[in-house]
């Protein structure tokens, strides 16, 4: 509360669409605790109407035993890390829940009164083939849930899987993967709105829009990062919170800011770009024009000279063509 106390100036009056607690495990904060942080929000902010309120929850029993107390504390979205319905692969990928346990927080959750809830399934993991893949994906479809997020597994820097590298599977069986579970999803009246995520109709992430479209938003928390445009001047600007736990508790109630970055005019059109065309739908020249504070002619001038093949400019805004869609960072490797 402390540090969303420092943050308050900078919002002014906005209404509040979303609240997304995410990054690690939300979810092991007492049901208690979650309502402390929400009412304070609302305390101090004008909650939309039709607010979204998410959490990230792991299916381990520990966390499950919570999710009533968690739609009571005002939680109405639950974004559940099921990763995959296989129990080697789950294992593989160092998952401390199984398949039983995943089944069993989707039904839980449900029974608590959740009806907006995401499914996170992962592809390419190690030692899986496509009928795997597709596999995880139907029992996700069978689940009646109205959103579902579907990731190629990556390899970050400083994880095991960095120092130990997994064998995956190989690049045309990955994109054959990709193809045939976005077919499955289709099939099962998912429709795709983003790069990753997949949602039954008018059940899209209002969150995650919000970061596509470019929007603004603030982090609370250690090592949060925000994007907030001011009022007054137009500036556009990112910043982050201190990120060691020890260092945010000590700062929180003064300046929990660590760190902050204008982003310059001449950078934005392509920020902008990176977000809005993972959208498979595109933009409209309006939301560019509000979030970025940009004439459109600017925009058209600079994606004019991209092949029309891969980029449709009409009078209402821009999008991917299907080939550019599959092929997006060909696409935004032309605006470097």
């Amino acid at each position: 509360m402390a540090d969303l106390d420092n943050d308050l100036k900078s919002i002014e009056s906005r209404p509040i669409k979303s609240i997304f607690f995410g990054g690690g495990t939300p979810s092991i904060f007492s049901p208690e605790t979650i309502h402390q942080i929400i009412s304070g929000a609302k305390d101090r902010l004008a909650f939309d109407d039709k607010i979204e309120i998410t959490m990230e929850a792991n299916p381990g029993t520990f966390e499950q035993k919570n999710f009533s107390d968690f739609k009571a504390a005002g939680v109405n979205r639950l974004s559940i890390g099921i990763q995959s319905f296989n129990d080697i692969h789950l294992k593989n990928i160092g998952r401390i829940h199984d398949s039983q346990q995943a089944l069993s927080a989707i039904n839980t959750a449900q029974e608590a009164g959740f009806d907006n809830i995401n499914l996170d399934l992962m592809f390419g993991l190690p030692e899986q083939n496509i009928e795997q893949a597709i596999n995880d994906i139907e029992i996700a479809c069978n689940q009646n849930v109205q959103h579902i997020s579907h990731y190629q597994l990556t390899i970050e820097a400083n994880t095991f899987f960095h120092k130990h590298p997994p064998v995956t599977p190989e690049m045309e069986d990955l994109w054959e993967m990709q193809n045939q579970c976005h077919d499955v999803l289709n099939e099962q009246g998912f429709q795709q709105y983003e790069v990753s995520a997949f949602s039954k109709p008018d059940k899209q992430c209002i969150h995650n829009l919000n970061y596509w479209n470019f929007g603004d938003y603030i982090g609370i928390g250690a090592g949060a990062h925000g994007k907030l445009t001011e009022p007054k001047t137009g500036i556009i600007s990112r910043r982050w919170k201190h990120r060691q736990p020890e260092a945010y508790m000590t700062y929180a109630a003064s300046n929990p800011v660590s760190g902050s970055s204008e982003i310059k005019q001449d950078e934005l059109i392509f920020e902008f770009l990176l977000n809005a065309l993972r959208l498979r739908n595109g933009f409209s020249y309006e939301i560019f024009e509000c979030n970025t504070g940009l004439d459109r002619g600017v925009l058209i001038e600079t994606c004019k000279n991209i092949d029309p093949e891969l980029l449709i400019i009409n009078g209402r805004g821009i999008h991917t063509s299907d080939t550019g869609y599959r092929f997006l960072n060909n696409v935004l490797e032309q605006f470097i």
